[in-house]
């Protein structure tokens, strides 16, 4: 794999944007997908940056990329890195570029002195639990995501504090 892995810079927005719009299609999660370019471009490049990442490139073209941002864990007590996404061209797959990334990002949480490097994983994408686990990567059976959004966070914030 001759791909570059390198920082994302404000130019790759685009092309970024639109393998997040894949990565959605490959997850069956387009009804969730309420992103827009602007919205990427401003959490990764806007006057308070919330997340970073990292394209690989080949030819000129964009063919994959991570988004990561920093977490914090009490109990090591330093921060981590989360990756939000990993995603690479299906084409381009099984070429080495994923575990490329992957090693690009976990020498990054070493060269910050990060506790931890970790991200989710659908139960149901066994192709990629198998490549994080020969990866050396532990999916955790006991932990749960919780999440809320939309009209049910909205309630929870305007929702009286309790004494």
């Amino acid at each position: 794999m001759s791909a570059e892995i390198r920082p994302a810079t404000p130019a790759d927005t685009g092309a970024i944007f639109a393998l997040m719009l894949e990565l959605a299609e490959f997850e069956k999660l387009m009804h969730m997908f309420i992103a827009t370019e602007a919205g990427v471009h401003d959490a990764l490049f806007g006057a308070r940056p919330s997340a970073e990442a990292m394209v690989a490139e080949e030819n000129g073209h964009v063919v994959g990329y991570a988004l990561f941002f920093h977490n914090y864990s009490t109990f090591l007590g330093k921060r981590g890195l989360f990756l939000e996404d990993l995603y690479v061209k299906p084409a381009i797959r099984g070429s080495g570029l994923g575990t490329k990334m992957l090693r690009a990002l976990a020498a990054l949480a070493v060269k910050r002195q990060c506790g931890r490097f970790e991200w989710t994983v659908l139960d149901w994408n066994q192709n990629a639990i198998g490549f994080y686990e020969k990866m050396g990567a532990t999916v955790l059976p006991d932990w749960r995501i919780v999440r809320i959004t939309g009209d049910a966070l909205a309630t929870l914030a305007s929702s009286p504090a309790a004494d």
